[in-house]
């Protein structure tokens, strides 16, 4: 027998023995490693391939052949199909990712993030955000079907959003995006759907939500100054004097004064609660720079429709970040 015969028939006893849970690869490249060292004739590569939605991984042996070119080498200790052909045909191969009980197709999430359009959120939370949706939407089956008002005004707000005036843009969109008719009015209905749900779900959560944070709802007018150098002042009055003092001369990046009225909630963090009529700052931003500040005035919460739909729309960031919590999330990364 050949020495590289021998060195096969010891690699296929090498592959049978090697862990197969994705926890011990690098115990099974320090076994490679040392075998390896005993063929250095042979240049051996461990290729580690992790099944789709498993912890389980399978292996390849690459050897250099002594008369040119690479074998590979392959031992599946179970029915005998290679790994590349059974993954093919696995369940979790053409998949991104699952949650709960909601799978997504790597074809899906392109599409998804077609509409995503958050700010402070990663695609990847918007993705499992999506599917809980989804979930949740399914969940609520109960709900009166939509109307081709809603599927119209869904499609209409799409379709703002992205530039699509007319029928013509619209459709090389569609061709764009690959979509037919059919795809389209699908992927439409999908979000029409999921808004739908979001809608009824803030409306259903925000006389609570309102009750049990009235602060956080208060109508604050307020003005602060936020740049790269601190602005001091020992008075309001003396604040909105500095204001004038900002001339010509200085870059409108290094400084941003705002007058706005918000919600409590959606002020600057050192303004929050703040006494009116007392300056706050200068107080070092996070992200650099400083801000000085001070509340104007502030008007308690109320109960009206502007007030609520505030209310709703955090009430439902709570919600979806408890059920993203509690979530089982597996990426199906191979």
């Amino acid at each position: 027998m050949t020495d590289f015969a021998q060195a096969l028939r010891s690699g296929v006893s090498l592959l049978r023995t090697l862990p197969r849970r994705d926890a011990s690869v690098a115990d099974a490249h320090r076994a490679v490693g040392e075998w390896a060292a005993r063929h250095p004739e042979i240049r051996a590569q461990l290729v580690v391939d992790r099944r789709p939605g498993t912890p389980v991984v399978d292996y390849d042996l690459l050897l250099d052949h002594p008369e040119g070119g690479t074998v590979a080498l392959t031992a599946p200790p179970e029915d005998g199909v290679p790994w590349l052909i059974d993954h093919s045909t696995h369940w979790a191969a053409g998949y991104l990712v699952s949650v709960n009980d909601v799978d997504v197709t790597v074809p899906q999430a392109l599409t998804m993030l077609r509409s995503l359009s958050r700010r402070d959120a990663s695609p990847y939370q918007e993705i499992v955000d999506q599917c809980l949706l989804v979930e949740a939407a399914e969940e609520a089956a109960g709900a009166e079907p939509l109307t081709a008002a809603d599927l119209q005004a869904t499609a209409d707000e799409f379709r703002r959003g992205r530039g699509l005036h007319d029928r013509a843009s619209t459709l090389a969109w569609m061709t764009e995006a690959g979509m037919s008719g059919e795809q389209f009015e699908a992927y439409i209905t999908g979000i029409a759907r999921r808004r739908r749900f979001r809608r009824d779900k803030e409306a259903e959560l925000a006389p609570g939500h309102l009750a049990a944070n009235p602060g956080a709802f208060a109508r604050v007018r307020a003005v602060w100054i936020t740049g790269e150098e601190k602005v001091t002042a020992a008075a309001t009055a003396d604040l909105l004097a500095a204001l004038t003092s900002f001339g010509e001369g200085t870059p409108a990046e290094e400084t941003v004064v705002t007058f706005a009225t918000r919600w409590e909630t959606d002020l600057p963090e050192a303004l929050r609660g703040a006494v009116p009529g007392r300056v706050v700052g200068p107080v070092e931003l996070p992200d650099g720079g400083f801000l000085t500040g001070a509340v104007l005035s502030r008007s308690p919460a109320t109960d009206d429709a502007e007030t609520l739909a505030a209310a709703g729309r955090a009430a439902f960031a709570r919600w979806l970040a408890e059920r993203r919590a509690s979530a089982t999330i597996e990426w199906h990364w191979s």
